[in-house]
């Protein structure tokens, strides 16, 4: 039970982490193409308090970790104004793709890090570091999926001709809502889908570092 308690401890640690520096990077991007609203809103930080939703980022993630599925989720969105970001529909592609471009990073570096200690077995390394690589790996390709309000959304958008915009700009006003029915309602295929995503980047990485 200890070791279950501290395996907890670790996840949560490790989403907070993760999730923390996903919505920085959406505010620290947003900042260097010329959008001031996350940094006057507070959200130009490394304080989790300030990034975190109760359901995408603990709920969610802790949930999905205590039935064993592949844990994904995501945090407060960081707000901006595309009006105001340099490069328009690019420009908020880019401050989009700035958070789970991110975790895609800490994945590969925490892979780095494992091959580098000789890819440990056992002890709490052998935990920590695997778990950190999948949930980066697990924030990065939920998020980046192109449905409002997810990070990939915006992409779609910048390609998107007017009529699906609109469609677009009416689906995000609900936000965690249809988040929390697309879980819901499709989680094992979800589920499934997220597995076989994190397995296809763990090979890319293996292949990269040339892992036996």
């Amino acid at each position: 039970m200890d070791f279950d308690i501290i395996q907890l401890v670790v996840v949560l640690g490790v989403i907070l982490l993760s999730m923390t520096l996903h919505e920085a990077m959406h505010a620290f991007v947003a900042y260097w193409l010329g959008d001031n609203t996350a940094k006057l809103e507070g959200r130009l930080t490394l304080n989790p308090i300030k990034h975190i939703d109760p359901f995408l980022t603990i709920i969610l993630p802790l949930g999905l970790f205590l039935i064993g599925g592949p844990i994904f989720g995501g945090a407060k969105p960081v707000p901006f104004r595309p009006d105001q970001v340099r490069g328009g529909d690019w420009g908020a592609a880019l401050v989009a793709l700035g958070g789970p471009l991110t975790n895609l990073l800490l994945a590969f570096i925490g892979f780095g890090i494992w091959v580098l200690l000789g890819t440990p077995s056992e002890g709490m390394l052998a935990f920590v570091l695997p778990t950190f690589i999948t949930v980066n790996l697990g924030f990065f390709i939920f998020n980046i999926l192109p449905i409002p309000p997810l990070d990939g959304s915006r992409v779609l958008y910048a390609l998107a001709p007017e009529f699906v915009r609109t469609g677009m700009r009416f689906i995000e006003q609900y936000g965690i809502i249809l988040v929390f029915a697309l879980v819901l309602l499709a989680g094992p295929a979800i589920g499934t889908f997220m597995s076989a995503g994190i397995n296809f980047f763990i090979e890319i990485f293996t292949t990269i570092f040339r892992v036996s």
